[in-house]
């Protein structure tokens, strides 16, 4: 069903329904996708905006915080920078300014690698393990930001969004 049919009422204080009835008006064959694009860029303001305030408290970003996990989910508690950014979908200049910000904290070490010195690693040290228990914690508290949420709604959200990922080529 189109976006617009079932969600709004012409009194509708929702922008997206707003944009989406001009649309229609205009390039009916294009409403649906604007809506979809638009309300996927909307919702993630939304999320980054709730998941930031969680972790604010904590002093990390969303992007320190990804950072930390992801090296508390390693064995060994280290990655190569490189690999870090690919893992977390980055470019690798935003990896080195979050590791640069969590190193000045105490909270993870660079260095060489053992078996290649030109790879540096990233290594998560306890004070950075503790923090990121500590944030995870927070955010299951949150819900993620999705406290309204279900289980089996998360799920279909998460599945729409890889079609979505799927057409442009993310995997």
């Amino acid at each position: 069903m189109p976006y617009g049919g079932a969600v709004t009422s012409p009194d509708s204080r929702d922008p997206i329904a707003e944009a989406h009835r001009q649309w229609s008006a205009r390039w009916p064959g294009h409403a649906d996708q604007m809506a979809a694009v638009t309300s996927v860029m909307r919702a993630q303001q939304l999320l980054l905006s709730r998941i930031e305030g969680v972790l604010k408290p904590l002093g990390l970003t969303f992007a320190a915080y990804e950072a930390l996990r992801l090296l508390a989910f390693t064995r060994s508690g280290a990655l190569p920078m490189g690999k870090m950014g690919v893992r977390l979908m980055v470019h690798p200049a935003s990896v080195t300014n979050v590791i640069g910000r969590l190193e000045r904290r105490g909270l993870v070490e660079r260095g060489p690698s053992p078996d290649d010195r030109r790879v540096v690693l990233a290594a998560i040290t306890p004070a950075g393990r503790e923090l990121a228990e500590q944030a995870t914690e927070a955010l299951h508290e949150a819900d993620f930001g999705l406290p309204g949420l279900n289980a089996e709604q998360a799920v279909q959200i998460t599945e729409a969004l890889r079609a979505v990922r799927v057409s442009a080529g993310d995997l």
